[in-house]
């Protein structure tokens, strides 16, 4: 599935399907327990055979009773398996408490005791079972001690010793992708390790994409456990869901092909769409010129940019295929800018002034174009925002990153940094602004007005850091543009996405060493591939 699930989502799956009579708890917890050692032995195939030892670590909740079902099937399979249970087992939940009185009849459950699980036998796999989804307090200090030291430490020099995370590594908030931080978690707990695998249930969840929890989950594998359906909640559009970006998650694998190709439109270029970006004065049109290369290249029909006059001859010197028209101020753009402009694109290199201010202004009283807002374009509303939330509209992408979204939302912009889901973070804005919201990262977050949300991460195999470079930034934002120039391109959060999913996969497909020029012209490459 394409949608992320939030830890109360998942609680609606789960209960629904119990609800309905087609599967018990008890039932669930044995898929889920056979699934994560499933993916145990396809990660790791020696472990198939021959003899190995498991430290299998349970908590006080479910997560606690498919660590039991782990430790039983590890045990059937001719394992050593050392268990011990954080928490009463008396008190446990009730198909938790049926998994314990099992287990107990074929091994022994040993009470948590932090120095004696760090000097006991080395195994070659820990099993993290202690607090799976839904945890958003640090963890205590006992079970900090053990997952955050004991892994790396404790067995010296020797073989590997993997660990693998049911649902996510303990302490890891699934919702947020943060680690909730307090003195449990500090002293001589230390910071939390990494595992080496994650196996979560039915879906992924937010924070396997969002904040630390790439750095922590190691590989994230999902497990069908026969949940059916899908659990909406909240308002907007999308009743409540996180969609997560990939060709996956796009109405055909070669859409973006499609939108650019041309083959659905007619053969004039105004069919296209006319795009119209603003660059900067004397020495600063470089990145005005990328957005604007970046713009023709995602499909625009037809691309002009527009400088200060005293700009006219540098740029001149620099474009063919892009157009280049002179404009002082916003009282000349009627002069330069006609009803068949379909797109703008602001920010790249503009500066922080009034004149920009006064230029985006000017824009968006059009209404009808669509209207990328970029670096210089956010930042010199700095201060003063709600004038720019008071004339934008549906039809506006605001792309910043981290630091431009903090000068336009100051208050939300620690929410980013602290236990809010960015997710939530950005819905709130894009509410605020009554338009798009695009806030910029390895795991961009992209909001719609309607509460619509969507995750595209670019971590684990799409992992890109050569991506932070100068002027990538100013792509992207000629990308979405170009993409959204025609008139039937479609929905615009839909494009959105597209635009961020081409602009990471054209720095996948150059690879380190690449630098923002780069990327309009890998373009026509990471299409052809779609169409392989």
């Amino acid at each position: 599935m394409s949608d992320l699930l939030t830890a109360a989502q998942m609680r609606v799956l789960e209960r629904d399907a119990i609800d309905s009579g087609n599967v018990t708890g008890l039932e669930l917890m044995e898929r889920a327990g056979r699934g994560v050692v499933d993916a145990v032995l396809a990660e790791w195939p020696q472990f198939a055979t021959g003899a190995h030892r498991a430290l299998v670590l349970c908590g006080p909740g479910n997560n606690g009773g498919d660590g039991f079902v782990i430790a039983r099937r590890l045990q059937a399979r001719g394992w050593d398996v050392d268990v011990w249970l954080y928490g009463d087992g008396t008190k446990l939940p009730v198909d938790a408490r049926r998994n314990h009185d099992v287990w107990c009849g074929i091994g022994t459950i040993q009470t948590w005791d932090s120095a004696a699980i760090l000097s006991g036998p080395r195994p070659d796999l820990i099993v993290d079972a202690v607090f799976g989804i839904g945890l958003t307090r640090p963890l205590p200090e006992a079970v900090a001690q053990v997952l955050t030291v004991g892994r790396f430490q404790s067995w010296g020099d020797g073989p590997t010793v993997f660990a693998v995370a049911v649902d996510c590594p303990s302490g890891l908030n699934l919702d947020s992708g943060m680690v909730p931080q307090g003195d449990a978690t500090e002293g001589t707990a230390g910071a939390m390790n990494a595992v080496d695998l994650t196996v979560t249930f039915h879906g992924a969840k937010p924070g396997h994409y969002l904040g630390s929890g790439p750095g922590l989950c190691g590989a994230v594998r999902v497990v069908d456990i026969g949940l059916a359906g899908d659990a909406q909640g909240g308002a907007g559009r999308d009743g409540g869901r996180i969609r997560h970006v990939t060709r996956d998650s796009m109405p055909s694998p070669n859409w973006p092909l499609d939108l650019i190709s041309k083959t659905r439109r007619g053969g004039h270029k105004f069919d296209h769409g006319h795009v119209m970006v603003f660059a900067g004065g004397v020495g600063r049109g470089g990145a005005g010129r990328l957005a604007a290369r970046a713009a023709l290249r995602s499909g625009a029909g037809l691309v002009t940019l527009l400088c200060p006059p005293a700009a006219l001859q540098e740029n001149a010197c620099q474009l063919n295929a892009i157009m280049l028209r002179a404009v002082r101020g916003p009282e000349a753009l009627e002069d330069v800018a006609d009803e068949r402009v379909s797109a703008f694109c602001l920010g790249p290199g503009m500066g922080v002034s009034d004149r920009t201010r006064d230029m985006v202004q000017a824009v968006l009283a059009r209404r009808d174009p669509v209207v990328v807002l970029d670096a210089d374009a956010l930042s010199s509303f700095a201060g003063d925002p709600a004038t720019l939330f008071a004339a934008t509209h549906e039809r506006v992408v605001l792309t910043p990153h981290e630091g431009e979204f903090a000068r336009l939302f100051p208050d939300l912009a620690a929410g980013v940094r602290g236990e809010l889901s960015k997710v939530d973070v950005v819905r709130m804005a894009a509410a605020r602004a009554g338009c798009i919201v695009l806030l910029k990262g390895a795991d961009t977050v992209i909001a719609g007005p309607d509460g619509g949300a969507s995750i595209h991460a670019a971590v684990y195999g799409r992992s890109v850091p050569w991506l932070a470079t100068a002027g990538a930034g100013d792509v992207l934002a000629g990308l979405i543009a170009g993409l959204a120039a025609p008139q039937d391109a479609g929905d615009l959060r839909d494009l959105v996405e597209v635009a961020v999913w081409l602009h990471v996969e054209c720095a996948r497909s150059l690879g380190p060493g690449l630098i923002a020029e780069d990327l309009p012209e890998e373009l026509p490459k990471v299409l052809r591939a779609l169409g392989a």
